[in-house]
């Protein structure tokens, strides 16, 4: 090694990341995205209506039984407020996983559209980092749209909440990340089956609709360490304004979960593609 240059772990961890290209080749395919979802708005819109759905529901319909519930921080709030960042973490997660995983396998194995993209100057790497892109964008479209409805039905409680919408985009990023990871592996539509398996009991039981404590002291820490509750987690306590250093393992653990989905859907691409 010559000197003045990069040691060989820097090196080698550069070769990992899934680094475009060329620079700014990954944002073509996310223009490409957008262009192909320029008339088909519907479909965007119904991953934001579900989760309002869910808040008015069952935040205001059952919340007129419930009244009040106490968050595991000890803090006793109406039950709409509760249950709206619990949703906002779900919209997040939604908008991210549903789109890195059925749109992106029917363009893998029916469209073909990846082996069109080989043909010019993107390469294998700069479909992983577009596709995630656009899903981080699909769901932080959602969680903007949930998080002024929920603002304005009065929903939220602290203005900590402005961080709320950076961090559902990176919810997004974490379930983007490894639903596109995931989806490399898949072999037909019925693997599909393995994908709600995985999210809708996250959905239900990842303190979405009552706090932790509610739940058998053994199945606690199973629960707290599912991804879905460390997204519910942090966005509950930005909106409560509930804000300290115990956040930054939320944080952490969804970087680390999106940075390795990411690497991997870089392998994982760059390998059925080119072999």
């Amino acid at each position: 090694m010559t000197s003045g240059s990069p040691p060989r772990a820097v090196q080698a961890l550069a070769r990992a990341l899934p680094v475009p290209a060329g620079a700014g080749m990954a944002r073509v395919l996310v223009e490409r995205n957008v262009v192909a979802f320029r008339r088909g708005w519907v479909v965007l819109l119904s991953g934001f209506v579900e989760p309002v759905f869910y808040l008015f529901s069952l935040g205001v319909g059952l919340g007129a039984l419930v009244q009040t519930v106490t968050t595991d921080s000890g803090t006793e709030v109406p039950y709409a407020v509760f249950v709206a960042p619990a949703l906002l973490a779900a919209s997040a997660m939604n908008g991210a996983i549903f789109d890195s995983t059925f749109n992106v396998f029917f363009k893998l194995k029916y469209a073909r559209l990846y082996d069109s993209v080989l043909a010019t100057p993107l390469g294998p790497r700069d479909v992983a980092v577009g596709e995630i892109t656009w899903a981080l964008m699909r769901g932080a479209l959602y969680s903007a749209a949930f998080l002024v409805v929920a603002a304005l039905a009065g929903f939220v409680e602290s203005w900590w909440a402005l961080l709320a919408l950076p961090g559902a985009v990176l919810i997004g990023f974490a379930f983007a990340s490894v639903g596109m990871f995931a989806t490399t592996y898949m072999r037909s539509w019925v693997d599909f089956d393995y994908v709600t398996l995985a999210i809708q009991p996250m959905f239900l039981f990842s303190a979405t609709f009552y706090p932790l404590s509610a739940y058998p002291e053994t199945l606690r820490w199973v629960v707290a360490w599912t991804p879905l509750y460390q997204g519910v987690a942090l966005e509950r306590a930005l909106l409560l304004g509930e804000v300290g250093a115990g956040l930054l393992v939320p944080v952490v653990y969804l970087l680390v979960m999106g940075l390795l989905g990411v690497l991997g859907s870089a392998r994982r691409i760059e390998r059925l593609l080119l072999s």
